[in-house]
């Protein structure tokens, strides 16, 4: 029983993985000039909603430039008010935050870790995209040494 128990939750926490790689994979797909950023919101909760999981409000992807976390903001839920287009040139993250529980989340004292409110897991995955003339280029991207996600 223990052991059919934890196989269960093994395949429970792929699952969660899998589901944060594949609303990461779905946001890129969209990226190219003219994209809104509020778009890739959507795909990345049409994805979540479908494998029974949620999306943090709390946290979004940003631009990358002389600040930290700097415009534009990428959230990762439907019905998002960020604005801008995205154009050649620009270069942000995506980074989608996938929870089995709520999508509430706490930060801790320490003002950086946040953890699901109900205790649950969480998955997140992370890229780094400029946008080119004719589309996307994923400047994270893993290569054929990379270690394996699971």
């Amino acid at each position: 029983w223990r052991t059919e128990k934890k196989h269960a939750e093994a395949e429970e926490s792929i699952k969660l993985m899998r589901c944060a790689l594949g609303c990461l994979q779905d946001a890129i797909a969209l990226c190219k000039p003219g994209t809104r950023f509020r778009d890739l919101g959507e795909v990345i909760q049409q994805r979540a909603d479908s494998d029974g999981f949620g999306v943090v409000k709390d946290f979004c992807g940003h631009g990358i430039g002389t600040l930290f976390h700097c415009a534009p903001n990428v959230p990762h839920y439907a019905g998002n008010k960020a604005v801008g287009a995205m154009q050649p040139g620009m270069t942000f993250t995506i980074e989608p935050m996938v929870n089995a529980g709520t999508r509430k989340c706490v930060t801790w004292p320490d003002g950086w870790t946040a953890v699901t409110m109900d205790g649950k897991k969480s998955a997140q995955y992370e890229h780094t995209l400029l946008i080119t003339a004719t589309g996307v280029e994923v400047l994270t991207a893993r290569t054929e040494t990379s270690a394996p996600l699971w």
